[in-house]
C-alpha cells in the first residue's frame, strides 16, 4: 500500500548514532503516518530503544534528518519534541506517587493563581477533562498515584502525555506490567487515541498485541532497517525471520515423551496469600502455574523457598520432608527461584558477569571468607559458554547486556549450585523472540537432564506450548489441573476464572 506524502505524520532519513565500540544504528529510514499504530520490532540489541530516545529528543544522531509534517525538525530535548507535539511513555514510569494525579499531568506546568500559589480548582477541572478520555478507567484528579495500581499508573502517564498537544505517541512495552484485563482496555485507549488522529509507534516483543494493533510494523535488525509491512500482509513468522535474521520454526522445544518418578512434593502449604496448595514434580516435566495477576503464583514460590513465612504444609524433596525457614535453607537443598525481577531482586547489574555468575555458589564455597578468583573465572567460562551468554568478557558489567543475556546470566547463577528444583517466575519476560527460543529450549534441556522444572508465566503461549502439566491459580488457590491436550488457552481461563 502505497501512502501519499500528504499523509505522513513523521519521516526519517539515515538515521545513524554510534556510540564508542558500537554502532547502535545505522542509515535507518522509514515513516509513520497520521492516525496510525505503527509498531517498531526487532531483538534485544536491535537499536529500538537508541531510535525512540532520538525521536523524543534525549539523545541526537549523528547523521541523519528528521521530518515532521513535511518540515526538516531538530529535536535537541525531550521540551523541544514536547513541543512540537511528540510524547513518550517509558517502560519504566516516571510518575511522582507523593503527589496526585492531577499533579502528575501538569508537573512543572501547574496553572496558579499568583507566584507561588497553584489554582488547585483550575488544576483539577483540567485533570478531570484530560481523563474524561479514558472513560473505562476509575482516576480522579485528587487520587494519590501512590494508591494506584500499574495500569492505571499507566493511564496518567498517557493522560500527561497527551496534554502536549500530542501528535505522535511513544508507547514502549506498555504492557509488560499489565494482566491481561488491563491490557485490554489499554488496546481500547490506544485505538481511541488513533480515532482521534494521534499516531502511536508501539514497541513490544508481544507479537500478538502486535498483529492485534497495529496497522504496520517496521522491524530492525542490528541497528539497521530491515522492511516495513502492511500487517494484514504479513504474519508472525515472517516478521520473527525478519527480527533474527533467520527461521524459527519452533519457538517451543518438543514436550517431554517420558515421565518419571516423583522428586518434589508439597502438601497443604498455607501463607498470607497462599491457602492449602498441595502439588507434585515428576523427573523429567516441566510444570506450569498460570492464572491472573493477583492470583498467589509468585506468592506460592516465595513460600516454597522460604522467602515468605509459611503458617503450614510440608515439602518432600526425593521423599525427605525438608525444613525450609529461609531462603538459605531452600539454597542449601538446592532448590533454586529465578525472579521475575531481574534488576531489582535478581542480578548486580553493576557488577561483572563472572561475579555474578558466582555469586551463590561461593558463598557456600569459599573457606576463610576468602573467594576463589580461579574458581569463579571457571564458573563464569563454563556458563557463559554453556548458555550463550553474548558477552565480550566475563568481567563486562551485566547492566551493559541485552535483557535476553541478563536474564542467562541469572539463570546460570542458580545453575552453578546444582539445583534439583528450579522455579523460574516469568523467565522470558521482556526479552527478545529469539532469546526467548533459547531459554525455552535450555528449559527443556535442563528438565531431560533430571532437575524439576516450575515455571510460572503470565503469557499464554508460553504455558501452552512448554509445559507438560498446568496447575491454574486464583486467590491463592488452585482451581484445576490440565496436561496434554487439555492445555488450552479456553480451559484455563475458565479455571483461572472460576469461582
Amino acid at each position: 500500500m502505497k501512502v501519499s506524502a500528504s499523509a505522513e505524520l513523521l519521516r526519517l532519513n539515515g538515521i545513524t548514532k554510534i556510540f564508542p565500540g558500537t554502532v547502535a544504528l545505522s542509515d535507518v529510514s522509514f515513516s509513520v503516518n497520521r492516525a496510525e499504530i505503527h509498531a517498531i520490532v526487532g531483538e534485544n540489541g536491535a537499536g529500538k530503544s537508541t531510535l525512540m530516545n532520538i525521536i523524543s529528543g534525549n539523545l541526537q544522531p549523528d547523521k541523519g534528518e528528521i521530518y515532521l509534517e513535511g518540515k526538516k525538525v531538530k529535536i535537541r530535548s525531550p521540551r523541544d519534541a514536547q513541543n512540537l507535539g511528540i510524547s513518550i511513555v517509558h517502560q519504566e514510569l516516571a510518575l511522582c506517587p507523593h503527589l496526585t494525579v492531577a499533579e502528575n499531568i501538569y508537573i512543572g506546568r501547574l496553572p496558579q493563581k499568583s507566584r507561588k500559589i497553584v489554582d488547585y480548582d483550575k488544576l483539577n477541572k483540567m485533570s478531570e477533562e484530560v481523563l474524561a478520555l479514558f472513560d473505562e478507567v476509575n482516576i480522579k484528579p485528587i487520587d494519590k498515584v501512590a494508591d494506584l495500581n500499574v495500569a492505571q499508573q499507566q493511564i496518567v502517564e498517557i493522560a500527561k502525555a497527551i496534554t502536549f498537544n500530542c501528535k505522535l505517541l511513544i508507547l514502549d512495552e506498555p504492557t509488560s506490567a499489565l494482566s491481561e484485563a488491563d491490557a485490554e482496555v489499554l488496546f481500547k485507549i490506544i485505538k481511541d487515541l488513533k480515532s482521534k488522529g494521534i499516531s502511536i509507534l508501539y514497541i513490544s516483543h508481544r507479537l500478538r498485541e502486535i498483529f492485534e494493533l497495529a496497522d504496520r510494523i517496521t522491524v530492525l535488525r542490528d541497528g539497521r532497517y530491515i522492511a516495513t509491512l502492511n500487517t494484514v500482509e504479513t504474519n508472525p513468522d515472517q516478521v520473527v525471520s525478519l527480527m533474527v535474521g533467520r527461521e524459527i520454526k519452533e519457538m517451543y522445544p518438543p514436550k517431554s515423551s517420558k515421565i518419571g518418578e516423583e522428586i518434589f512434593r508439597v502438601e497443604n502449604i498455607s501463607s498470607e496469600k497462599v491457602q492449602n496448595v498441595s502439588f507434585s514434580l515428576h523427573e523429567g516435566e516441566i510444570l506450569g502455574f498460570a492464572g491472573l495477576v493477583g492470583a498467589g503464583r509468585t506468592e506460592l514460590a516465595q513460600t516454597i523457598c522460604g522467602i515468605l513465612p509459611r503458617h503450614c504444609g510440608e515439602i518432600y524433596l526425593e521423599g525427605k520432608r525438608l525444613e525450609i525457614k529461609s531462603f538459605e535453607d531452600a539454597i542449601k537443598n538446592r532448590i533454586g527461584y529465578v525472579t521475575e525481577d531481574r534488576k531489582q531482586f535478581g542480578l548486580f547489574l553493576r557488577l561483572p558477569v563472572a561475579y555474578n555468575v558466582s555469586a551463590i555458589y561461593l558463598k557456600y564455597d569459599c573457606k576463610r571468607l576468602l573467594i576463589d578468583r580461579q574458581k569463579e573465572r571457571g564458573l563464569a567460562q563454563e556458563f557463559v559458554k554453556k548458555l550463550n551468554i553474548k558477552t565480550s568478557s566475563y568481567f563486562q558489567l551485566v547492566m551493559s547486556l541485552s535483557g535476553g543475556n541478563q536474564q542467562k546470566v541469572m539463570v546460570a547463577k542458580w545453575l552453578a549450585i546444582n539445583p534439583k528444583i528450579l522455579i523460574l517466575d516469568e523467565p522470558t519476560r521482556g526479552i527478545d523472540v529469539g532469546a526467548k527460543a533459547e531459554i525455552h529450549n535450555l528449559l527443556r534441556e535442563l528438565a531431560k537432564s533430571g532437575i524439576g522444572i516450575i515455571l510460572i508465566s503470565s503469557e499464554m503461549p508460553e504455558i501452552i506450548g512448554m509445559c507438560d502439566r498446568v496447575l491454574v491459580m486464583r486467590e491463592g488457590r488452585i482451581t484445576g489441573e490440565l496436561s496434554g491436550d487439555q492445555i488450552t488457552e479456553e480451559n484455563i481461563m475458565q479455571l483461572a476464572a472460576h469461582r
